[in-house]
């Protein structure tokens, strides 16, 4: 029987982790604070989810801690999945997602994204998600 205080546990445990994906991606980014690692996660989160076929973008979710998975899901229409994108328009997608500013270079972001992710999602299904998106999208995280 799981008790009160386990319940909140589950919370404050995604709440610890969803944090530390924010405080990793703002050292990948150099200290740019957690409003803007965040705004970076959730861009990079709903660009790559927008490109996956529904089966994989569940798939992805389903190892996302819970609060990051809220996150990931917001906004989404399954109805629209996937958007087909240009690696130029996956950028530029992000890039507006992220909330970055006019001068900024989004590709560094993107990258430190995608290696935060890979430090916490599994390899078979990191190598799945990004296995599926086209070779010019892919390209983008090397």
């Amino acid at each position: 029987m799981i008790t009160r205080t386990d319940e909140l546990d589950v919370i404050e445990t995604t709440v610890q982790k969803t944090y530390r994906w924010i405080r990793e991606l703002d050292e990948e980014l150099h200290g740019v604070g957690r409003k803007e690692a965040y705004q970076v996660l959730r861009g990079f989160l709903h660009t790559v989810r927008d490109r996956l076929i529904v089966d994989e973008a569940a798939q992805l979710a389903a190892q996302l801690p819970m609060l990051i998975r809220g996150i990931y899901y917001e906004g989404w229409d399954p109805s629209e999945a996937p958007q087909k994108m240009k690696a130029d328009e996956f950028v530029a997608t992000f890039f507006e997602r992220a909330a970055m500013d006019v001068d900024q270079d989004p590709l560094p972001a993107l990258q430190a994204a995608a290696r935060v992710m890979r430090r916490h999602v599994t390899p078979g299904e990191t190598s799945d998600v990004f296995g599926s998106l086209p070779h010019d999208i892919r390209e983008l995280f090397t």
